[in-house]
């Protein structure tokens, strides 16, 4: 199936539930609702063999509505094809439903989208923070968020002693010694 099939199966199957299709160095992308998400995401699996799932970014159109945008990076191992999913996202929504159960490597990118933008991922296994701390009233990445972040009661527990940068498993040591000998895991264990 070439690349111009796919994507024409894709049209014929959802017809008006694609909203617009646009084509930039060869690569695709559809835009649909995000109600038809998880049926056009199984068809994309199942019957046209996208089974590579690249990625997930979001997008913080602040001001406009709906606010956010998501994009789901896809990739076909069989016909070498690239796809995008993109939808849109109302902040009073806020929330989308998880393909993770579809792709298993959506399940850490969900995260940090949710981490991040604030964006719930419905009936997604394990939603929680992965890179702040749980708690965090904020979400860094949206554009109303200053730049020079803002207070919170976390208390600078991080940065409370300075850290050795030598002799640590990972640290070469200095020599006269060629890179491959300096190597940590090429020195005998210390007694």
């Amino acid at each position: 199936m070439s690349c111009d099939e796919l994507f024409e199966s894709l049209g014929k199957s959802f017809g008006e539930k694609i909203q617009h299709q646009s084509d930039f160095r060869g690569e695709t992308t559809f835009t649909i609702a995000a109600s038809d998400l998880r049926e056009i995401a199984k068809f994309c699996r199942d019957k046209l063999s996208f089974d590579y799932f690249l990625d997930i970014t979001s997008i913080d159109n602040f001001g406009e509505e709906p606010r956010f945008e998501i994009v789901y990076h896809l990739y076909s191992m069989p016909y070498a094809v690239h796809l995008r999913l993109k939808l849109k996202v109302s902040e009073d929504v806020g929330a989308v439903d998880t393909v993770s159960d579809i792709w298993p490597t959506a399940n850490w990118h969900e995260r940090e989208i949710y981490d991040m933008m604030g964006i719930k991922f419905n009936l997604h296994p394990d939603l929680r923070r992965i890179l702040m701390w749980d708690g965090y009233p904020y979400f860094p990445l949206r554009k109303d968020f200053p730049l020079e972040g803002l207070p919170s009661e976390m208390p600078d527990v991080a940065f409370t002693k300075i850290t050795p940068m030598e002799g640590g498993p990972f640290v070469t040591t200095p020599s006269t010694a060629g890179s491959k000998d300096r190597e940590p895991r090429a020195r005998p264990p210390e007694l």
